[in-house]
């Protein structure tokens, strides 16, 4: 059975500084990101386009929205097939290339997850349980680049 979720985010622009888009510079890139009922959180554009770089851009909210996804589903998955996951921690990583006219794309993200197990979980389930998870993750099946993963797995 088929079912739609809806996502429903406010993006406000905070960085008029008095004369709109009046030219390029005359902007800053600041905006906001609300959800009903979460905090919100300060964006930018990354430093490299005039951003602030304190604040979240949409590209490293992009990786780390396909790393979180990717985590997600493992979690569930180790958990349904008695995998006990200690600690997970992923140092992911996206390549962006950009064209000469401004334009860019993805043209991969590598997921690291650094994985610790309980000594009696299976070590080849707790491999292979990434695959399972690639498959599932809604964001890796929304993107049209290769997202690879390269799992260091360690019992506690």
């Amino acid at each position: 059975m088929s079912k739609n979720h809806f996502y429903h985010p406010i993006i406000e622009w905070t960085g008029n500084k008095g004369s709109g888009t009046f030219d390029y510079r005359s902007y800053s890139r600041s905006h906001t990101i609300s959800l009903e009922g979460k905090p919100d959180i300060l964006a930018s554009s990354d430093s490299s386009f005039r951003g602030e770089k304190y604040k979240h851009n949409p590209e490293d909210l992009f990786v780390a929205s396909i790393s979180g996804c990717h985590m997600l589903w493992y979690l569930h998955l180790c958990a349904d097939d008695g995998v006990v996951v200690l600690k997970y921690t992923d140092r992911a990583e996206g390549i962006m290339i950009i064209e000469s006219d401004g334009s860019g794309y993805f043209e991969q993200v590598i997921l690291r997850p650094e994985v610790i197990i309980a000594p009696d979980s299976s070590l080849d389930r707790a491999k292979a349980l990434h695959e399972d998870a690639h498959r599932m993750c809604f964001i890796a099946n929304s993107c049209k680049f290769p997202i690879l993963y390269e799992p260091v797995i360690m019992f506690a």
